[in-house]
């Protein structure tokens, strides 16, 4: 039976559009960009079409005021040619109307594009996307175990879920948005030189006021948002300790102070957050006014111009609008620079991600075992964690065909290693180790750990029934096979006694049944698994003396026949072994029956003693 560990993947809290204002700054920031790019090349032709109809789309929304303007032009001088008495002036409305019918199809045409061009977009994102999260996803599923005890769960999900939806985020969003400000600027300016010239570079004036407030304000900014996003990581992972700890800090009487803590806390959150909106907002406000500023002299030397005919006063109407959108994508552009570094920021940290070592590949002509007797030795076998830390070195051993091999010793003795060792989950530095007389190397992971059944001491539930959980131990197991490994693991009567029965339905943490009813399902799901192998690392650790016993019987009948690795702890459960290995600091320093080491009076007899010399009894 195998076992995927681990929590289930969470949402961490996002950040609003104000948020943006925080990117974190990408290293490379060159080499992260094209290699973010090469994804998008697959659909080149699919980005082309989308830059395209974002461009058309703009464009026929910049040509409108000005087509807008001669409408109104026609109006005024209709309407002032008749009230000056011109014989036979009057407005033609029948040209408006075929303006109006014209900006009617043109505003129909811009949406249009638009909505075809968000469409292309969201397939062209989500694809790319698709296939990131695939590389990464297969990319978790290679590398070796030393790399999930450097990395946190919390960061390695971080990177598979917000980083990659930063990313997301900024293909659907921020490039179109970046296309549109693009065109929107450029085709602006272009509108506004044709109008008058004089008047554009009336308008370019405000434009370094507008760079110098928008800069100065995002760079005051920045500093609070940092200081809010770390209080609020602080908040949350205080509250989440907490919550996780709730009985623990209520048997202490200590929930005056973990308030007191939430409180200060919250506190600072408070203030560097209204700080950063505070600062953040300001932004718009200034603009405005800055914006203002130019509209009023626009105003009054258009004004001037239309009376002395040099300009139409359709065309300042036009002109006015286009120096109202002059800022826009100003503002906006900026605004997405700054969304780009933290999407690279994230891109880089996904990348990190994809750029770990793997673990050794398979063999590309795999062995495989047909009838599995259950030898299992260790040649010279040598490890270490860390290359100048030697931890285990040429150690031997022989485990017979159906023996029962106990391995005792200190905490940090080695006991846990070795198993990794024999699950492949390390890779030895030297030496070899075999089954049936066949190096493991050899053989695909997949068959390798399909030998081995385990139940560990860290029990690990899905939320799911518990019929489903204990149906992880074999795919297409039937009604009658799980219950019958329940009935094995004595953890049918429990099962029953649930208003649910087997179609209780577990938590996230499990923690609506107790620990030791939570050990007997994987327990369970180790007896439906029926390996040829097994590994116990202390599997009755959270259970009651009663219940105790009757999983002790219960794993005689499991492991007849099969070869057993069980790490104890409770040398209780380990006299019958066929074998007990003594470790101290990845040694074995002693082995023999539980009545050939007691005579020794060597290490293990030092533990024996120790544990039950106060009560039980010194059992021989």
């Amino acid at each position: 039976m195998s076992a995927r560990h681990g929590p289930r993947p969470g949402h961490g809290p996002g950040a609003g559009p104000a948020m943006a204002l925080v990117g974190e700054k990408p290293r490379d920031f060159r080499g992260t960009l094209r290699r973010l790019l090469r994804y998008l090349r697959p659909r080149l032709w699919q980005l082309g079409a989308v830059f395209l109809l974002a461009a058309l789309s703009t464009v026929f929304s910049i040509v409108s005021p000005r087509i807008m303007g001669k409408a109104t032009t026609i109006l005024f001088e209709g309407l002032l040619a008749k009230l000056s008495g011109v014989p036979g002036a009057g407005i033609d409305f029948g040209r408006i109307a075929r303006i109006l019918v014209l900006l009617g199809l043109l505003y129909v045409a811009s949406a249009a594009f638009g909505i075809v061009q968000q469409f292309v977009m969201s397939g062209v994102s989500q694809r790319t996307v698709y296939d990131l999260r695939n590389q990464v996803n297969e990319k978790l599923a290679r590398l070796p175990l030393s790399f999930y005890d450097r990395k946190t769960h919390g960061e390695v999900l971080s990177r598979v879920t917000n980083d990659i939806d930063t990313i997301a985020g900024t293909l659907q969003q921020s490039l179109t948005q970046l296309i549109t400000a693009i065109v929107t600027l450029v085709g602006v300016v272009v509108m506004m030189l044709s109008i008058s010239p004089v008047l554009t570079l009336v308008t370019l004036v405000s434009l370094p006021l507008s760079l110098l407030v928008t800069v100065g304000v995002a760079r005051r900014s920045q500093g609070y948002f940092k200081a809010q996003q770390k209080a609020l990581g602080e908040l949350n992972g205080h509250v989440e300790e907490t919550y996780t700890g709730h009985q623990v800090v209520k048997a202490f009487g200590r929930e005056e102070d973990v308030v007191a803590e939430f409180d200060r806390i919250n506190q600072r959150l408070y203030e560097a957050g209204w700080k950063a909106q505070f600062v953040s907002g300001i932004i718009m406000p200034l603009m405005a006014f800055v914006n203002n500023i130019g509209y009023v002299i626009v105003a009054v030397v258009g004004g001037i111009f239309v009376a002395r005919r040099a300009v139409e006063i359709g065309d300042i109407q036009a002109f006015l609008q286009y120096a109202r959108q002059f800022s826009q994508p100003i503002t906006q552009t900026a605004n997405i620079a700054n969304i780009l570094q933290s999407t690279i920021a994230a891109a880089e940290r996904v990348f990190e991600l994809l750029d770990e070592p793997e673990i050794v590949p398979d063999p590309a002509e795999p062995v495989r075992l047909e009838q599995v007797r259950g030898e299992v030795r260790f040649e010279n076998v040598s490890f270490r964690y860390k290359p100048d830390e030697p931890l285990i070195e040429d150690l031997n051993l022989t485990a017979r065909p159906g023996q029962v091999i106990a391995i005792v010793g200190h905490t940090g003795a080695g006991k846990t290693t070795l198993v990794n060792l024999l699950m492949r989950f390390y890779e030895i530095d030297g030496g070899r180790i075999t089954v049936d007389g066949v190096d493991i190397r050899r053989l695909r992971r997949d068959d390798l750990r399909s030998l081995f059944g385990m139940v560990l001491q860290d029990t690990w539930l899905f939320h799911g029934t518990i019929r489903e959980n204990i149906a992880y131990g074999r795919e297409g197991a039937t009604e009658e096979e799980i219950v019958r490994a329940a009935k094995l693991a004595h953890a049918d009567g429990f099962i029953r006694s649930l208003p649910d029965g087997y179609d209780t339905v577990l938590n996230e943490e499990a923690s609506n049944i107790s620990q030791g009813q939570k050990q007997l399902l994987t327990i369970a799901r180790a007896f439906l698994a029926d390996p040829p192998m097994l590994i116990l690392d202390e599997a009755t650790s959270s259970v009651d003396t009663r219940t105790e016993l009757q999983i002790q019987q219960a794993m005689q009948t499991l492991m007849k026949g099969r070869t057993s690795f069980v790490i104890a702890h409770r040398l209780s459960t380990i006299r019958e072994a066929d074998l007990i290995l003594v470790m101290d600091h990845g040694r074995i320093v002693e082995q023999g029956t539980h009545r050939e080491l007691l005579a020794a009076g060597g290490p293990y007899a030092d533990l024996y003693y120790s544990q039950f010399a106060a009560g039980q009894g010194l059992a021989g």
